[in-house]
């Protein structure tokens, strides 16, 4: 048809709007690595002076052949995967620290934003743990290395952002199922219109106007950015699946402690039976918990430790439903929930059976301690300190329509005092509940409505499975990780509510990318069938153009105002800079053939 002008448009607006997606897609996932996906491959290995050389007992080196005072060069690199667990490593202001341990010299700050989405650099001091792939602010510090490589924590939530594939979303599988059947029937029906009319130009304007490219763009755009805007907020989603289940959740069920609550309880009291001491109990406690990692278990242990006092040397412990059992000096003992010992035939008095009800009515948490089958002891627990951001999470979620209850292991009583005390209707929160019953519990649940299940702990694995979302806060057990859809490394309860919100705002905006598509699509081949519109370059431009418009609202996921100047302004200098790039390309191979 000879029609140059318009075959040169085609070709470059389409070109021009794939690279534009293209990049829009890079960009995301470069973001969705949050600048996790930065390990550094070496570390200063810190060697023992005493190891380094050999001194000899009449040489003035070695003054005192136990010093174990730390040697390091600048030039004494190691690399990262010839480290070893127990390895001791510096790190300096400014470095990457190469390897997940514990601070075992010098303090300073460490930015934790790349793990947890915290903006202000946190301080760190001897006995604190640090994270590989997280800057050192200020330092320097000396760490003992308890993983590196592949082991660290930060590598596997980067394994994580990586398995998101691009996979189809339910949204993008129905407009790909539609495409299937649309793009045939517009290019026979075309086709049969060319020769029916003997119009072919309009026959080759349909052909371009038809075609769905603005519409194929219109889920996997806002997806992308929607999934790298968690990451770089400190959350890491599977896949634009999860955001879509995400903006329908109707209901959000909770787990209370270490999730609602810092999970670091402090023992309020302890009342013992007559013939005991308050000491004799907390050593025995401590001994029995030593292998535990039940959240009482440190708070006793470190009880003991404050008192002075050395824990009980016990043997054969074993882990029950609900507590430990072991054995002291060939005599029994059972510590743990109160319901579970009295299933297990444990005598409790009635002195006993008093400081247990004082407790629960109080809402306090409470274990009972027992030596050959009676009651000795019970250990009374604070453990209700709502985390910072709980109250304002809850009312956000109840902004969007969202119902929040609390589904907890703990005791009802200390589940319901903890409901009032963040403003919820205690009659629908559940205490007592085993792992297999909250699994149970968050299945017929879903049955109705659709349900967010967020927990931190090993027994919270089967009800975040069973849910449409299920997030894991603030646990780095791989068990939790692979039965989540979403994780939240940090401790800010408020981006359960930002996931929440986000997925909102991605659903909205895919809607109208979709409206857009079809609305455009719609008028041209109208404009078309009717003559109203017989230029291919008029076609083209007003179909790219959708294109681009679905391409940039897509990334508008990510705020408003501002923020989308800002995104507008990123993208516009980055398609500057690739046209500059693809022409000194261009220049250098016209040189080099001449």
């Amino acid at each position: 048809m000879k029609q140059w002008p318009e075959a040169l448009a085609v070709t470059g607006l389409v070109a021009f709007a794939s690279h534009l997606e293209d990049r829009a897609l890079v960009r995301a996932r470069e973001s969705m690595q949050g600048g996790l996906d930065r390990l550094p491959r070496r570390a200063r290995l810190v060697e023992n002076s005493k190891d380094q050389s050999q001194c000899h007992e009449d040489d003035d080196c070695c003054d005192d052949h136990g010093h174990s005072e730390s040697d390091v060069h600048d030039d004494e690199w190691t690399p990262v995967e010839a480290l070893n667990l127990g390895d001791v490593v510096e790190i300096r202001s400014g470095e990457i620290v190469p390897v997940d341990g514990i601070i075992i010299e010098g303090s300073g700050a460490i930015d934790r934003a790349p793990l947890t989405g915290e903006p202000i650099p946190i301080s760190i001091s001897v006995g604190d743990r640090v994270e590989a792939g997280l800057v050192l602010v200020r330092g320097p510090v000396i760490v003992r290395a308890e993983a590196s490589g592949d082991d660290t924590r930060l590598a596997s939530l980067i394994e994580l952002v990586r398995k998101y594939r691009e996979q189809p979303t339910r949204t993008q599988s129905t407009i790909e199922k539609f495409t299937a059947f649309w793009v045939p029937f517009v290019l026979i029906g075309s086709l049969a219109y060319g020769f029916w009319t003997k119009d072919f130009t309009t026959m080759l304007v349909l052909w371009v106007v038809s075609c769905p490219c603005s519409l194929l763009l219109a889920a996997p755009v806002p997806h992308a950015t929607a999934l790298s805007a968690a990451a770089s907020s400190g959350l890491v989603a599977r896949g634009g699946d999860v955001l879509e289940a995400a903006a329908s959740i109707e209901l959000a069920l909770l787990d209370k402690t270490g999730t609602l609550t810092s999970g670091r309880p402090k023992i309020s009291e302890i009342i013992v039976a007559k013939g005991h001491s308050e000491n004799s109990v907390l050593r025995l406690a401590a001994g029995i918990e030593q292998r535990s990692n039940h959240p009482y278990a440190q708070t006793i242990i470190l009880a003991a430790e404050d008192a002075g006092l050395d824990s009980e040397k016990v043997s054969n412990i074993t882990d029950g439903d609900a507590g430990i059992s072991a054995e002291l000096n060939g005599k029994a003992v059972m510590f743990g929930r109160a319901d579970w010992l009295e299933s297990e035939g444990i005598s409790i008095s009635k002195e006993i059976q008093s400081a247990l009800n004082k407790f629960q009515k109080s809402g306090h948490g409470a274990s009972l301690l027992a030596i050959e089958g009676i009651g000795i002891a019970v250990f009374g627990f604070i453990h209700d300190d709502a985390r910072e951001g709980v109250v304002e999470m809850i009312e956000m979620l109840q902004k969007h329509g969202i119902s929040v209850e609390i589904l907890s292991g703990d005791e009802q009583s200390s589940v319901e005092a903890f409901a009032k005390h963040l403003g919820l209707d205690p009659k629908i929160c559940r205490g007592n509940v085993d792992p297999e019953g909250k699994a149970d519990w968050v299945t017929k649940k879903s049955l109705a409505r659709k349900t967010l299940m967020a927990g931190d702990g090993f027994n919270d694995a089967g009800a975040l499975a069973a849910a449409d979302v299920g997030v894991a806060v603030g646990s780095g057990e791989r068990v939790n990780l692979d039965a989540a859809d979403v994780l939240i490394p940090g401790e800010d309860p408020r981006a359960l509510a930002r996931l929440v919100e986000l997925a909102k705002r991605t659903r909205h905006i895919v809607n109208i990318n979709i409206m857009i598509s079809v609305v455009i699509t719609t008028i041209l081949v109208i404009s078309s069938l009717v003559g109203l519109n017989s230029s291919i370059a008029a076609g083209i431009a007003i179909h790219e153009a959708s294109v681009f418009l679905i391409i940039i609202n897509g990334m508008f996921v990510t705020g408003q105002g501002g923020n989308r100047i800002s995104v507008l302004t990123d993208l516009g200098k980055e398609v500057v800079r690739d046209i500059k790039e693809a022409f000194a390309v261009l220049l250098k191979a016209k040189t080099t053939t001449a």
